[in-house]
């Protein structure tokens, strides 16, 4: 596929410099340092600033808004240049006007202003995702996707005892029995599958009327990714898979996945939906999808900008898989 990494989160070439994670004396020196800046983050909504579109803000380790965060809990991400860049979270932080019911919906659209950061807002990294530079994508997905694995590993998976954050932030450590943990990152099989001029798109309840997309599914122990995506369709729609090739790749930190985007060429056309697994699913044309991308009314929704699947049907469209 023809520049696969222009996808969000496609990587920007970061230097993590992962040889500092193990010498805590050179992190502390690097905290300390004036060009040292913080990524900060609140239940997983990254800090922005208030311009539209907008750009992630990178604070001063010693700013208020970070109030009394540990330097020892933050997450190394690496060297921006010659700046070192951490991340923290302030999600003890609870705003005043808070709508609850909206957090962790599938397009939250409700901001978060903290008074001491009133030149900033906290929004839903789906949302904003576009709005972002390459570099500021990749820091803000791998800070959301390590910093919520250390919300739901506080506990040793081997002993069930606390676990320590280490490693500036990529490794927990169990005082107890000594076992090391390190970030989860879950394989996901995403399909672009056609039939000709035809691809195959499917919805999932609690999406947004009309919206269609590419399927998916979580790889299985012991599986090939070419059986995965054989075998999910399958599942799914009760369309059968022939080749397979992989196309691209995108980091997807909600909660903690690696999409894997394929192209399956389908061997079969008729759709017998799981409705355990999908809500729809249905065969859509060139034409029709060409229309729905250019905003016109065509019955659907398209997968939502800046995700792999709007990447790779995009394309397909424009005779790019190749």
């Amino acid at each position: 596929m023809r520049n696969p990494e222009e996808v969000t989160f496609g990587g920007s070439g970061l230097d993590r410099a992962a040889e500092l994670r193990t010498d805590p004396a050179a992190l502390a020196a690097l905290w300390r340092s004036e060009t040292a800046r913080v990524i900060v983050l609140w239940r997983g909504k990254p800090l922005i600033t208030q311009d539209k579109p907008a750009a992630l803000m990178r604070v001063a380790t010693d700013h208020p808004v970070l109030g009394d965060s540990d330097p020892g809990e933050a997450l190394f991400l690496g060297r921006d240049g010659d700046a070192p860049v951490f991340a923290a979270d302030i999600s003890a932080w609870t705003p005043d006007d808070l709508d609850t019911d909206a957090l962790g919906a599938f397009a939250d659209p409700t901001e978060q202003i903290h008074p001491d950061c009133p030149e900033g807002r906290f929004a839903e990294l789906r949302r904003i995702m576009t709005w972002l530079s390459p570099r500021d994508a990749e820091l803000a997905a791998t800070a959301r996707a390590v910093l919520n694995w250390h919300l739901s590993h506080a506990f040793c998976s081997k002993c069930g005892a606390p676990s320590d954050m280490a490693q500036a932030g990529w490794q927990r450590r169990c005082p107890r029995c000594g076992a090391g943990h390190f970030p989860r990152t879950d394989p996901v099989v995403i399909m672009l599958v056609t039939h000709g001029p035809h691809t195959l798109l499917g919805r999932s309840p609690g999406w947004p009327e009309g919206m269609y997309s590419c399927l998916a599914g979580f790889v299985e122990p012991g599986e090939t990714i070419e059986a995965a995506v054989r075998r999910e369709v399958f599942e799914e729609t009760g369309v059968t898979v022939g080749p397979v090739r992989y196309l691209a790749s995108q980091p997807w930190a909600f909660p903690n996945s690696l999409m894997i985007g394929c192209h399956g060429v389908a061997e079969s056309i008729e759709i017998t939906i799981d409705p355990a697994e999908i809500e729809a699913a249905q065969w859509v044309t060139r034409e029709r999808l060409v229309a729905t991308m250019a905003g016109h009314e065509t019955g659907l929704l398209p997968a939502r900008e800046g995700a792999i699947a709007h990447f790779m049907l995009r394309n397909w469209l424009a005779d790019r898989i190749d």
